[in-house]
């Protein structure tokens, strides 16, 4: 079959993929009247959509890309990363999901993450409000051009489109469900694509390895090519793994105490009594995802194959082995792994601009569908901003993305996790916590050497406890009006 062939079969299994997108955004605009709709799909989510919502929001791009690359690059050094996101995975769920839930609609009904803020310490002021949302446009920026950049390199690995072009299709594809569906569309879209991925993480180093004769003659080959490779505490030149090295690599699960896009499933949960399931469902699908990307990047290393850009062996691996059918629809993974993702940040970047601060700060009387319409106009400022961001093709998807999530982690995580568990936190010690994680990661990422090597995350949420704990110390205690609050949502864990 002439490659020709191939492009058309390969193109038109996208198109209909992405056909099958707008039909779910379609459905999804005809149910969202209002900015509550729009921003947390009326907090109508299943255990399903919830939990494979989050996780395919949560991995995007860099799961078929990234970490495929990272393994294939570094071997077993990789398992590190995986350990840290699993764990992350599952203390997320079990210690924020029902308690977040509950107290997101005690305080106000909040919508997002830095609307709670503002409620959970009655900031009459709004600064809270705002510094969040700063934070939240900074750093989801980052975070939706590394989708963008990983769809440029699929367009251009899989159908030789230029770079740039192939950039701008990306940010189509996503904004152009996003739009008007809000949250209900990026969820159940995520759903599908959720399923997408972890089906081709399973099928790919599977029939891979197959290929390659088996389990034990792909061993051999990574073992031929590297030993190093094969070893948990040796990096790829046989030197110890330092650890430095060890807990940035485990840091990574720290960041999921407070990433928006994913904090948002918890809040538009249906119940608190089916926060359990949608766990159970969300760590049993990042087990099996992460594997498998884990074992594409071996399978990889054992193909005769040459690849260049670690990053595309997955793509490299399914035009090498599948038919262009079967190819058209595991390729769709990775278009789906991007856009679960990007669609996440803009629909939260815009609930940011809508609510934190036109809102809050511009028009407090918006209605509901005023600020619907400013958030459907903020997707796509932010969309073209993001884009401009990712036209440098020598962009790396794993770099990006962990300047973005230890952003996040390091400003609300820990903020986030203290403001649900501890009556005794204030408004003084919020904002210190959220300013200190944030600037720490910024700073730190500036410089390198000795402990400047360690993942930003970390010095970020230390720091970040010890502004939080030490500024609530040395001020006044919360009025009793938040003390009662606080009471309630404890009250109330059971019941909503």
């Amino acid at each position: 079959m002439s490659e020709a062939v191939n492009n058309v079969i390969i193109t038109s299994t996208f198109l209909v993929y992405l056909v099958g997108m707008l039909l779910i955004g379609w459905w999804a605009y005809r149910r969202t009247a209002d900015s509550t709709d729009y921003f947390l799909g009326g907090r109508s989510l299943g255990p399903w959509p919830a939990a494979l919502s989050a996780g395919a929001s949560d991995m995007s791009g860099w799961l078929l890309l990234g970490l495929p690359g990272y393994a294939f690059a570094s071997g077993m050094e990789s398992a590190w990363l995986a350990i840290g996101l699993l764990v992350g995975t599952w203390l997320n769920w079990l210690i924020v999901a029902r308690r977040l839930r509950t107290y997101s609609i005690i305080a106000n009904n909040s919508l997002t993450l830095p609307e709670f803020f503002s409620n959970r310490f009655a900031d009459r002021t709004s600064l809270l409000q705002v510094i969040c949302a700063i934070f939240i446009l900074l750093f989801f920026l980052f975070y939706t051009s590394s989708g963008l950049v990983a769809g440029g390199k699929l367009f251009n690995q899989v159908f030789g489109v230029d770079y740039t072009w192939a950039v701008l299709i990306g940010m189509v594809c996503v904004v152009s469900y996003t739009l008007f569906g809000g949250f209900l569309a990026v969820s159940w879209t995520d759903l599908v694509q959720g399923l997408l991925m972890a089906a081709a993480l399973l099928i790919v180093p599977v029939i891979a390895i197959q290929t390659n004769g088996g389990l034990e003659a792909t061993l051999t080959a990574v073992k031929t090519k590297n030993p190093e490779l094969l070893t948990l505490f040796n990096d790829v030149k046989g030197d110890p793994l330092s650890l430095i090295a060890v807990l940035s690599l485990l840091g990574w699960g720290l960041g999921y105490f407070g990433q928006p896009h994913i904090l948002a499933r918890f809040k538009a949960a249906r119940a608190n009594k089916e926060i359990p399931t949608a766990r159970r469902i969300a760590v049993s699908w990042t087990a099996i995802s992460l594997f498998g990307a884990a074992l594409v990047g071996f399978a990889g290393i054992g193909m005769e194959q040459t690849i260049g850009d670690s990053e595309t062996v997955f793509m490299v691996m399914v035009n090498a082995l599948f038919h262009p059918v079967i190819a058209g629809i595991l390729l769709a993974a990775i278009l789906a792994a991007i856009m679960s993702t990007a669609d996440s940040q803009l629909l939260v970047c815009s609930s940011a601009v809508a609510e934190d601060f036109y809102k809050a700060i511009v028009k407090k009387d918006a209605s509901p569908k005023q600020v619907m319409l400013i958030g459907r106009i903020a997707v796509l400022s932010i969309a073209v901003v993001a884009t401009l961001l990712a036209l440098d093709e020598n962009s790396k998807v794993l770099d990006l993305v962990s300047y973005a999530w230890a952003g996040f982690g390091a400003a609300f995580g820990p903020a986030l996790v203290l403001s649900l568990y501890w009556k005794r936190m204030n408004l003084p010690g919020a904002l210190a916590g959220i300013i200190v994680g944030g600037l720490t990661v910024v700073v730190w990422k500036q410089f390198e050497g000795g402990w400047f090597d360690l993942y930003e995350i970390i010095p970020g949420i230390i720091l970040s406890l010890v502004a939080i704990i030490g500024v609530t110390l040395a001020t006044d205690e919360p009025s009793e009006e938040i003390n009662q609050q606080f009471e309630k949502m404890k009250a109330s864990l059971d019941t909503m």
